[in-house]
């Protein structure tokens, strides 16, 4: 990455909320709602249930919300919750049966949703979705991941399959002290052991790995992009396999030899990100997109900070990539919502998947929010007043799009182009993550029981505050035990159902 001055130069110009506008311009289809629309019928109100993750959600006169009004001949009432309060608003507002015309959940595997799909309380989607055609845009594999019983009950809410969580490396650390790139766990750790020994920036207390997401190191291991992983076409635990063990060890050598922070299973996140923000650390976890931002700020006290994803790492399984989700919830319709209604939820869904839909949610309305400067989305205060973006309206509204992880407010276009890059190397390797969508009613009933036993054992042994032999017992425990395997076998049984019916 240069840090020269002629990056600087595009920083200065470039407001901080800048963004391309790259995959988010064009027409939409003939699918989805036009402005003027419907003019001759009232608007139809719609009652809609979502989350927002930023410090205030859009207000009822939102400007935006009105266009969207506009453009869809529709009267919004959305309930906006906050993430940090979300899950427990859900599961009132579900048991209550009060329910409004659509609802975010996280995922199709809450338990009281599948409950109530089994019971009819929800409208099997199947048959309409393929009228919608900016919705069906998205990957084929995430629409296959959401059903329940061969159908779909849930729109999800788009994201990139590619993109997420990488592990960043300072580059001009490696440089400086003579180094080179790390392939693999083993590289990575010599490269810590001499950040730590050398501190490049000079502050005391350096550290190799902020430690960051750690569970990505058993995925390296394991080769597997979640707790299961696809083996002679069935699942396995990761957590029974040799490699998990050998994962532990790793991490504990780091918490040994003083590589990673000694607190680092009680801080938050805030605290990781000070740590590689400040100088002393040389290695963490983090979204392309969101390590610019990181990256952004800490250019203010250090220009020459090169902070480089390392597309891929392995420790005896090969080049290692998860592959994301490619969705971050999902929006479900009551069957008491009459079907016309129903229909119109959808159009709307379509309309915000749809270019100009998209550029409405991200960026707003054209000369009040934005204007276009050679292929750049400039934002300006009221973008900022108005809470446009992800975490309010992008939780609604998003088209598809696959780089949507590479860019971020602010960035010039050399560094989204060299991160669409990036992105492309990792997507030839990544591995799907299997168990999307899968249910076991054991483990919605015991499983997080069980995988807060296994997260907080791992911890001990990496700690030094058990040994790998309790680790080995506790495995070996886990294999007799009649309902960690029901859950093992509820998993199976259900994946062989998903293959089964492609």
């Amino acid at each position: 990455m240069n840090t020269g001055s002629k990056k600087h130069g595009l920083i200065a110009t470039l407001s901080v909320m800048t963004l391309l506008a790259t995959a988010c311009s064009g027409g939409g289809t003939g699918s989805e709602p036009q402005p003027g629309d419907g003019k001759t019928e009232a608007p139809m109100e719609l009652n809609i249930f979502s989350n927002f993750s930023i410090a205030q959600p859009p207000s009822p006169d939102n400007p935006v919300t009105k266009e969207f009004e506009k453009r869809t001949n529709t009267k919004l009432n959305i309930t906006w919750v906050s993430d940090t309060v979300f899950d427990d608003k859900l599961n009132v507002l579900l048991a209550s049966g009060d329910l409004p015309d659509m609802i975010r959940l996280p995922s199709i595997n809450q338990a009281q949703f599948q409950t109530m799909v089994k019971q009819g309380a929800f409208w099997d989607l199947t048959p309409y979705l393929k009228d919608y055609k900016n919705l069906m845009d998205s990957p084929k594999s995430m629409w296959d991941n959401q059903k329940i019983g061969g159908k779909n009950y849930v729109v999800p809410i788009v994201r990139p399959l590619e993109g997420g969580t990488t592990f960043f490396i300072r580059k001009d650390w490696v440089e400086k002290l003579g180094l080179k790139m790390p392939t693999t766990l083993d590289e990575l750790y010599q490269v810590m052991k001499v950040f730590k020994e050398k501190e490049p920036d000079g502050k005391k207390d350096t550290f190799g790995y902020t430690m960051r997401t750690h569970d990505q190191i058993e995925f390296i291991y394991t080769g597997s992009s979640s707790k299961w992983k696809e083996k002679d076409g069935g699942l396995i635990d990761i957590t029974f396999t040799p490699e998990m063990r050998e994962s532990i060890l790793f991490r504990k050598k780091l918490f040994d030899e003083k590589l990673i922070p000694p607190d680092f299973s009680v801080m938050k996140n805030e605290q990781w990100v000070d740590l590689a923000t400040s100088g002393r650390v040389g290695v963490t976890t983090e979204t392309i997109e969101a390590m610019w931002r990181w990256t952004y700020d800490q250019w203010k006290r250090d220009p020459k900070v090169n902070w480089e994803p390392i597309v891929s790492l392995e420790a005896g399984a090969g080049p290692f990539q998860q592959q994301n989700s490619g969705f971050i919830g999902v929006f479900a319709i009551p069957k008491k919502v009459p079907e016309a209604k129903m229909r119109k939820l959808l159009s709307l869904l379509d309309y915000g998947a749809s270019a100009e839909g998209s550029t409405l949610s991200q960026y707003g309305i054209e000369g009040v929010h934005y204007k276009n400067e050679d292929g750049f989305f400039v934002t300006n205060e009221q973008a900022v007043k108005d809470n446009l973006g992800t975490g309010s309206f992008g939780k609604l509204f998003m088209k598809h799009d696959p780089y949507m992880y590479a860019y971020a407010p602010g960035m010039p276009k050399e560094i989204f182009e060299k991160n669409k890059k990036i992105i492309d190397a990792k997507s030839k390797i990544s591995v799907p993550i299997r168990d999307i969508g899968l249910v076991s009613e054991t483990n919605n009933k015991l499983g997080a029981d069980y995988n807060k036993k296994i997260a907080d054992l791992k911890i001990q042994v990496i700690m030094g505050k058990a040994g790998i032999d309790a680790w080995d017992k506790f495995v070996a425990d886990l294999k007799q035990d009649p309902n960690y395997q029901k859950i093992i076998q509820e998993m199976n049984a259900a994946y062989k159902e998903r293959l089964a019916a492609k």
